[in-house]
Parts: structure tokens; sequence; C-alpha cells
């Protein structure tokens, strides 16, 4: 069984035909070609699927596309605006926040809406945020380090 559902992804509107059981992560990446969110681990532990619904962080890889119908999502693709990079983009940039690049897209949506929330974290409150996106490459010190060199930069990346 097909449904259609319409969604706001970074800002466009999207009507999309998806069978019952067609998960957000596949519908983001398949139907709409954002390959940005990657597929880490596929059971909601690892946090590379992270998009932002309705302002929340939540696991692609766990949500039916159905559950999307009528929300707005936020890819890592749709942080940027006009061309400019989003401050934490930057910083990942800027402090090398990054290695490989499974876990990054994910782990800036997360820092992204973390600094939404709170924008001058602490080390403690950006540890306890993050725990939720694992990384097999940095030790997450870098990680830590372009959040709150992010915290310094405008929401425009300066």
């Amino acid at each position: 069984m097909t449904h259609t559902i319409r969604l706001n992804v970074n800002g466009k509107e999207h009507t999309v035909e998806v069978p019952s059981r067609r998960l957000l992560i596949d519908c983001l990446r398949y139907d709409l070609g954002l390959t940005g969110t990657k597929e880490g681990c596929s059971v909601g532990v690892c946090g590379a699927c992270t998009v932002l619904m309705d302002g929340k962080p939540i696991s692609s890889c766990l949500a039916l596309a159905l559950f999307a119908d009528g929300k707005e999502i936020v890819t890592v693709e749709g942080l940027a605006r006009e061309d400019r990079l989003d401050r934490v983009q930057q910083a990942f940039i800027d402090y090398g926040g990054f290695q490989c690049g499974i876990c990054t897209p994910g782990m800036v949506v997360t820092a992204k809406a973390l600094l939404d929330e709170n924008p001058d974290p602490t080390v403690d409150e950006i540890k306890e945020w993050m725990m939720g996106n694992l990384c097999r490459c940095t030790g997450y010190y870098k990680i830590i380090e372009s959040i709150q060199g992010a915290t310094a930069l405008e929401p425009g990346g300066e």
C-alpha cells in the first residue's frame, strides 16, 4: 500500500508517494536525492542519520516517512543559507571536527539543534547532548572543540 505525503524539506515543499514501510532516511535519500544524511547502524544508536523534524533531532533510520507527513524536516544540506555554511558546519571545518565523514552530518545536525536550544553550552552539556552520536575516528575532542567554536560564530557562519 502506498500513501501520498507532504513534507517541507530544507524549506521546499514536496509531495511524495511512499510505501507504508518506507523509512524517512530512504525517502530523503532515494525519493528526494538528499544523500547528505548517512545510514550508519540502521537501528537508531549511532546518530549518523539524524535530521531535524520540527526542530527536534530524530533518527531518520527509525522513523517511517508517514510520520513526516506535514512536518518540517531539515537535513545537513538545509543548514547552509544562500551558499553560506551554517556556523556549525563552518566550525567543523575550522576546528577539524570530522575525519571519515560518515558521522559528520548527524553530528552537525545534532549540534545545530543544541545551539538553537542553548547558544552557550558547557563542555558537559555538549557531551550530554551529543552522546547519541557515535564517531569511530576522532575521539570526540575535535567535535567538542568544533561545537565550542561554533558558539563564537554568528548564526550565518562568521
